[in-house]
């Protein structure tokens, strides 16, 4: 499974990001995926979690009510709706799959990784 993570950049405080995770080399809708987020001098974090329904979904304390994530099966892509942004969202978001489509929270579950995207939320 090869993932390509995409969409961060800089935003101001408030504002709205939605980045991408694009995947191949195996049926899409059979990979669970995991959005986690690392910020300097910090252990990477669970964000959120989409499983092989697009309605089974889980979010960090941290991000519930403010980010969505979602799935395209048509695109091979999940994204990451990030509203109401604060400067401690600034990280690396990373994309993580799991290709026998189970729930997972840690980074340590998680076999297949992308390679991150910059966001940065100026306060």
């Amino acid at each position: 499974v090869q993932l390509q993570a995409s969409g961060g950049g800089l935003v101001q405080a408030g504002g709205s990001l939605r980045p991408s995770c694009a995947a191949s080399g195996r049926t899409f809708s059979w990979l669970s995926v995991g959005w986690f987020r690392q910020a300097p001098g910090r252990e990477r974090e669970f964000v959120a979690f989409i499983g092989l329904s697009a309605s089974r979904t889980d979010y960090a304390d941290s991000v519930k009510d403010r980010f969505a994530i979602s799935r395209d099966n048509a695109k091979n892509t999940v994204y990451l709706q990030m509203n109401s942004l604060k400067p401690e969202d600034t990280a690396v978001y990373y994309c993580a799959a799991d290709p026998y489509g189970r729930r997972l929270y840690t980074a340590e579950e998680y076999e297949y990784w992308g390679q991150g995207t910059l966001v940065t939320v100026s306060s």
